[in-house]
């Protein structure tokens, strides 16, 4: 006789909240791209007096991105803009895969998940904006923010909670984690992860 699969509590307050449908494609990620702009960051572009631009990441964010990883889901990510604080914020995070100035990043996931062995259906992509179209409708995992334009919201099967740069990433990172069962495990893990590689931020 089976013994019957009960969800840990952290799944199943996140689930609760989730069609089955979303379930369903949460639960076949393999690999999960994001944007940067207006997805990891509140989309504001600081200039300095050098013209130097500073972008502001949440560490909420992080320490889901850093999770996601160690549950042995890949992250990625891609961008159309080129810049050194996202290849330093992919450093501190571990992030092996970062795509940055593609103008096309239909292109760009399609060539990832290639790499990965995989296919668009295990391919998640979370972006907030017209260039980001293209990837979300090739992903079989398509994620926004609240404050995207509503043709954009159209176009994802999930729309975050929170906003850009203020947990939205995290709030997916944890999704797919509970709709792999796998969120309990991660969160008895996390302070391994923590000592494996550096703070979770």
């Amino acid at each position: 006789m089976s013994k019957l699969c009960v969800p840990h509590p952290a799944e199943a307050l996140i689930l609760a909240r989730v069609p089955e449908a979303v379930r369903k494609r949460a639960a076949r990620v393999r690999v999960m791209a994001f944007d940067i702009d207006g997805v990891l960051t509140d989309g504001s572009l600081w200039y300095g007096e050098h013209g130097e631009t500073v972008k502001r990441f949440n560490v909420l964010d992080g320490q889901g991105l850093r999770l996601l990883a160690a549950s042995g889901v890949a992250v990625a990510f891609i961008t159309a803009r080129d810049g050194a604080m996202v290849t330093r914020r992919a450093a501190d995070l571990g992030i092996k895969h970062v795509v940055q100035g593609s103008h096309d990043k239909a292109e760009a996931l399609q060539t990832l998940v290639q790499k990965l062995g995989l296919t668009a259906e295990d391919a998640g992509f979370m972006g907030d904006d017209v260039n980001d179209l293209p990837a979300m409708r090739q992903a079989g995992f398509a994620v926004t923010v609240p404050a995207a334009p509503s043709y954009v919201a159209q176009a994802a099967h999930w729309t975050t909670e929170r906003a850009g740069g203020s947990g939205a990433a995290r709030e997916v990172c944890d999704l797919i984690l509970a709709a792999q069962g796998r969120l309990g495990a991660v969160l008895s893990q996390g302070s391994r992860v923590v000592a494996a590689g550096g703070s979770l931020q």
